[in-house]
């Protein structure tokens, strides 16, 4: 069953990319291999599943779906690093359960790994989601002083805080994707293709070329 995930569930014109590489930080690189690889065991998972996922997955789009989960996870670990926040095995067993609990009470029949690949991510790359939403609990618990805000303003606040602090880790990151990968969409940490870079073009939507640069 195609259902979303709970957890919430960028590029820089300018720098270089590495031989090889599907997108560079100033923390680490991110191979094409890693891409390549990753983007068979999603599309294993896929295929096995596609009957009972009800939702359609594109070859073609898979490496930047795969690219765009490896950039989410850097950015993630950079927000909690800038935060202080520290996640446990026990807190990634946790959200993982907690993911698991949600998935069941949206589609009693789904799983969670259904889900993940539904939603692009490889099933061996599960861990690495746990901790993606390990962190945005606590990270949120810090923001809000561990009081979750109940009127629409206050957690459209926390939600900005929270983008704010998103936006800053990605921006600290200095990412730099492979153009033949795509382009880095700062407002959503989602790979996109790359921008028409040959005058005669079309141009780019003022908003969509503005989302390629950090907004924070």
């Amino acid at each position: 069953a195609a259902v979303a995930l709970a957890a919430g569930v960028a590029v820089s014109a300018c720098g270089s990319v590495q031989l090889g590489a599907a997108a560079v930080t100033n923390s680490q690189r991110i191979s094409s291999a890693t891409v390549t690889n990753q983007v068979a065991d999603l599309n294993s998972a896929y295929q096995a599943d596609r009957k009972k996922l009800q939702i359609t997955l594109k070859q073609a789009q898979m490496p930047r779906d795969v690219l765009t989960w490896l950039l989410r996870f850097q950015v993630r670990d950079r927000q909690a690093q800038r935060a202080g926040v520290n996640v446990t095995g026990h807190d990634v067993q946790e959200a993982l359960g907690a993911l698991s609990a949600s998935v069941k009470q949206q589609s009693p029949t789904a799983t969670l790994t259904e889900v993940a690949v539904a939603n692009g991510i490889p099933p061996d790359l599960k861990p690495e989601l746990g901790r993606y939403q390990a962190i945005e609990t606590k990270l949120l618990a810090q923001l809000d002083g561990g009081k979750t805000p109940t009127g629409s303003a206050a957690q459209k606040a926390l939600q900005a805080q929270f983008t704010r602090s998103q936006c800053l880790a990605a921006k600290d990151l200095d990412i730099r994707v492979n153009p033949q990968f795509g382009a880095l969409n700062y407002s959503q940490v989602t790979v996109v293709p790359a921008p028409p870079v040959l005058s005669a073009a079309p141009a780019s939507s003022p908003t969509a070329t503005a989302d390629l640069k950090p907004s924070c």
